[in-house]
């Protein structure tokens, strides 16, 4: 049923959220994740918010994000199970094996340097691709919009030099 359901109905699902997000009965906030990082690093190290002035900055919003991708986590796991019944594990995707290599130190050492570099990114960015994307986007915000730009042509030039399609056809 969940797997048939026209296009826009994601688009009117997403803003239903997006409202219940900003408001009051919400977070009261945009959406993000990143910041649970540098939050959650904080609660695991037991960091002073006094020293480190980030963390007593990003407190109380970075206290909900946990739950939110806890809930994106189980969520698409009950999803892909027991609703579209699509869930495998495998620790190297099809994709991988077609256009890289069958090497699972290989997958996870790529997978950790990618996860690394898009967390400084988002830091940098002061958010996180939902963020920007949701967020910004449904705010029209004109950082937002270069930014979705900006990582589109990433998407373009990083496929095409990291899976070398041109050999493979």
């Amino acid at each position: 049923m969940f797997n048939r359901l026209p296009w826009w109905m994601g688009g009117i699902l997403m803003s239903g959220l997006l409202l219940l997000t900003f408001s009051i009965f919400g977070a009261d906030r945009p959406i993000g994740s990143s910041t649970y990082v540098p939050y959650f690093a904080g609660i695991i190290f037991d960091l002073n918010p006094e020293k480190y002035s980030y963390l007593k900055h990003i407190e109380a919003p970075g206290s909900w994000e946990g739950i939110m991708l806890l809930g994106a986590l189980f969520g698409g796991f009950i999803t892909s199970v027991f609703i579209t019944k699509s869930f495998r594990f495998s620790l190297i995707p099809t994709g991988w094996k077609t256009y890289k290599n069958n090497s699972v130190a290989s997958r996870l050492l790529w997978s950790f340097f990618a996860g690394f570099i898009m967390i400084i990114g988002a830091r940098l960015a002061g958010g996180c691709t939902s963020g920007h994307f949701m967020s910004g986007m449904s705010q029209m915000a004109i950082s937002a919009m270069i930014f979705g730009g900006v990582v589109m042509m990433a998407l373009v030039v990083t496929g095409r030099l990291f899976y070398n399609l041109k050999e493979k056809r």
